[in-house]
This record gives structure tokens, C-alpha cells and sequence, in this order.
């Protein structure tokens, strides 16, 4: 039998899922290294998934009938246009099974537990770097909420509709301007949509108005929540107020905390951990994360989460996130990825992306947004001949080569940062920029029939 059926089985045996170090004591024969790769095959071939991050991660096996599934209609795939690092198909690969297909589960709180501010990163160094570069404003110095308040009008605008769309919201962009600015509803809505949208506009106000004394605590969080929820919920006691009953996730097999005193709990432990949290862009994509994941509130828990993602963004005088061209189904199974696996790569991948959108629409191309990164300029040939190196080898596993350049030609300090970079150009490869690599198509093409892309 070989190490790879031997992981397989061991894997399948265990109905709760497996961790890498219990895999290890069960098959003490393998390497670390040799583990991962096996594992990393397996993940490939839809044969496992995992759940969870870093040592809390576990592997579950996905059985041949669960994984034949049906064809998903073309309204319902995610997005090909928006670039997925490996991590993140293996997500989509686990989520886009039919719900019952996927294997239920309740609040893991273990997930916010591990989570330590300014230790823990969901986003990389370079990411943040780059989301920084993406973001920056000229009113970087100035008092909270500068930026914000210049753009209010267009802001109003495009956040109301764009996060509303995401809720099936039909108001269109025009539709949504001649509310704000005018106050008429359009013809033809449902008294819901209008309502939503300019729940928006309050909410949208109350964040930027109050940019400089706002933080993530329950004063702010509840009356967010009360804002965009105003003559939406059935009972209008649940308006800024903890949830009181069990919910349920929509095409979700994921069951939120049901008990009061539990879910009160949880959101102050989420709140601590937000304030604490220093960079602007790591503390907004934790309350992308971890808001809907908890869900504190009877129903608009996402928007919620959304327009918190802003604060730091506004207080910190960046380009807001508006989550304009953001398709509804990426969005959708982005969440269920942190919903049903603790995991938050789709997430992440989606986050970026929307940011980067958002920022075109805000922010004129400037030179200072393309300076080149120091260290991507420092370390340029090793970083092109490391990527020659793997894709002239299809039959490497590609990390554990780049690793091992890495680990002989960098100095520890810089290993980690200069690892993601190689790691972020291998994802964004593509035939147009193989000249840079001394690549012929041919050679690719190879690579690509064995790794994908």
C-alpha cells in the first residue's frame, strides 16, 4: 500500500478530521515534509478538504459520491476574473458540494480564541504593504475621517448600493443616487429596498461623522447594527440588540450560537480583539471575518460587518472599501468558507481584489502608488530564477522548492516575506510575462498539466 492511500485511510478513519501531528504520530515513517506534500496531493485531487488555520487545522476526507456533484450553473460559479491562490480553490472546491453533500457544523470558538492581535496575521506583510500602496490618500496625515468626509456624497452612493446589491437589493446605481441626493424611490421597488438603502446612508453618516472617537466596541457595533436594520426586522426590539433565538445560515450547514449570554460573551472577546488590533487593514478584514461568523444579531450581520470593515479605513484617512463589482455569489461562498471551515483564504483573496476595485474608482493613478516594492527590488534575480527553476521542474512540488531556495540563499530575517513574494508571483503568472522568466509557452504548458493554475 502506498504512504499516500496509508494517509488516505488514516484520514477517512477519523470521522471528526485529523491534524497533521496526529498524522504524523500515526505514520511516524514520514517526514514532516513528506506529509505535507502527500497531504497537499490530496487536497489537490478533491479526495480531502481541511478545516481551520495553522495548528488548529484538520483534514477531512470527501468521499467519491459526495465529490461527483452536480454542475453549477453558470450564475452560481465563482467568478473566474478574480485571481484564487491554492488555498482558496481548495476551499471552493469543498464549498461549491451541494449543502448536503458538506458536514454540519456549530460555532467553533476556538477559531476567535487562537486569534492573538498584532501576532496572528490573516493578511501577509506584503499584503498589507500593498493594500497600504493601493490605499493611500493625500490626506494620509490629516484628522480622522479628512478623506471621508471630502467624498461623502459619492461614498453614500456607492457603498449604499454596492452592499445592498450583495443582499438582492435591485435599486441601480442611478436608482440609488436619486434616492440619496433627491430622496425618490424608484418605481417598481418593494418598500424593503428603499428601506435598506437608506438605512445605508445613515449608517454610512453615523461611521464617517463620528471617524475620530468611534472604536469597536458595543456602543458603536449595536448602533451600526440599529441604523442599517431600522424597520427591517420582523420584531423591532431585535434593532441593536444581541440575538435571543437560534438562526439559520441560508444554503449553509453551519449553525451559529443559539444561547444570549453565549453570543455576548463571544462578541466582547471580538471586540477586545479588534481594538487591539493596529494595522488598519488587518483590524477591517477581522470584523469581515469574525462579525458574520459569530452572528451577533437577529439578521443583517454581514452589512454590518462591512460597514465596520470601513472604520479603520476611514479613521486612517485610506480609500474606503465599497465592495463596487463585488458579484453577490463570490461573496456568498467567500463566507461560507469562514462559516463551515474556519477558513479565511477565499476571504482574503476576495478582500483584496474588492479593495483594489474600490481604490480605481477613488484614486487616480498616481506614481507613488507603483513605486516598487524595496525588497521585491532587492532580491529581483534570485526571485526570477527561483520561479525559472520550478516551472523547469513540473515534477517538484513547488513549494517545497521555493522553501528550499529560500532557506539557503536568504538571510532569516527577510526568508518569510521573500517566500510570499516568489509564492504571490508564481499565483499571478501567466504567458504574458514569461519573457521576464527566460520561459518559453511550451514550458508552461508543462507545468501547468501537472499543477494547474
Amino acid at each position: 500500500m502506498s504512504p499516500t492511500t496509508d494517509l488516505l485511510n488514516s484520514i477517512r478513519a477519523s470521522a471528526e478530521g485529523i491534524s497533521l501531528s496526529e498524522l504524523l504520530v500515526a505514520h511516524p515513517v514520514l517526514t514532516r515534509r513528506t506529509a505535507q506534500r502527500l497531504i497537499a496531493a490530496l487536497l489537490d485531487t478533491g479526495k480531502i478538504c481541511a478545516r481551520g488555520n495553522a495548528r488548529a487545522r484538520r483534514y477531512l476526507a470527501i468521499e467519491p459520491s459526495v465529490r461527483a456533484t452536480e454542475q453549477l450553473a453558470d450564475e452560481d460559479r465563482f467568478p473566474a476574473f478574480i485571481p484564487l491562490s491554492a488555498d482558496s480553490q481548495d476551499i471552493l472546491a469543498y464549498i461549491d458540494q451541494a449543502p448536503e453533500a458538506r458536514r454540519p457544523v456549530g460555532y467553533q470558538p476556538d477559531f476567535l480564541e487562537a486569534y492573538r492581535p498584532n501576532e496572528t496575521w490573516y493578511l501577509s506583510a506584503s499584503l498589507r504593504r500593498q493594500l497600504h500602496r493601493m490605499g493611500r490618500t493625500e490626506e494620509i496625515a490629516a484628522p480622522a475621517g479628512t478623506y471621508s468626509r471630502a467624498i461623502i456624497n459619492r461614498l453614500l452612493i456607492d457603498l449604499s448600493w454596492a452592499s445592498s446589491h450583495l443582499e438582492g437589493n435591485t435599486y441601480s446605481r442611478l436608482d440609488t443616487r436619486e434616492l440619496i441626493e433627491h430622496g425618490k424611490a424608484a418605481r417598481g421597488k418593494a418598500a424593503i429596498e428603499t428601506q435598506m438603502i437608506l438605512n445605508h446612508k445613515t449608517a454610512i453618516e453615523l461611521l464617517v461623522d463620528n471617524a475620530a472617537s468611534a472604536e469597536f466596541n458595543r456602543y458603536f457595533v449595536m448602533n451600526l447594527h440599529s441604523a442599517l436594520a431600522e424597520n427591517l426586522l420582523p420584531n423591532p426590539a431585535d434593532e441593536g440588540r444581541i440575538r435571543q433565538h437560534g438562526v439559520d445560515i441560508w444554503k449553509s450547514v453551519y449553525r451559529p450560537l443559539s444561547t444570549p449570554q453565549q453570543i455576548e460573551e463571544e462578541l466582547n472577546t471580538l471586540l477586545d480583539k479588534a481594538g487591539q488590533i493596529l494595522d488598519p487593514f488587518e483590524q477591517s478584514f477581522f470584523m469581515m471575518v469574525h462579525l458574520p461568523y459569530l452572528q451577533p444579531f437577529a439578521d443583517v450581520n454581514k452589512r454590518t460587518s462591512r460597514l465596520a470593515a470601513n472604520l479603520p479605513l476611514v479613521r486612517a484617512n485610506l480609500c474606503p472599501l465599497t465592495f463596487l463589482d463585488v458579484p453577490t455569489q463570490a461573496y456568498s461562498r467567500a463566507t461560507l468558507g469562514v462559516y463551515e471551515m474556519t477558513r479565511v483564504e477565499l476571504l482574503r483573496d476576495l478582500y483584496v481584489w474588492a479593495y483594489e476595485r474600490s481604490t480605481q474608482e477613488y484614486l487616480a493613478i498616481k506614481q507613488d502608488l507603483a513605486e516598487p516594492d524595496p525588497l521585491r527590488l532587492a532580491w529581483r534575480d534570485f526571485i526570477k530564477q527561483t520561479l525559472r527553476e520550478v516551472i523547469l521542474q513540473p515534477a517538484q512540488d513547488p513549494l517545497s522548492s521555493i522553501r528550499s531556495a529560500v532557506l539557503e540563499h536568504i538571510p532569516e530575517p527577510q526568508q518569510t516575506e521573500v517566500q510570499a513574494l516568489i509564492v504571490e508571483e508564481l499565483r499571478r503568472m501567466h504567458e504574458g510575462v514569461l519573457a521576464r522568466y527566460g520561459l518559453r509557452p511550451s514550458e508552461y504548458a508543462a507545468w501547468r498539466a501537472v499543477h494547474g493554475h
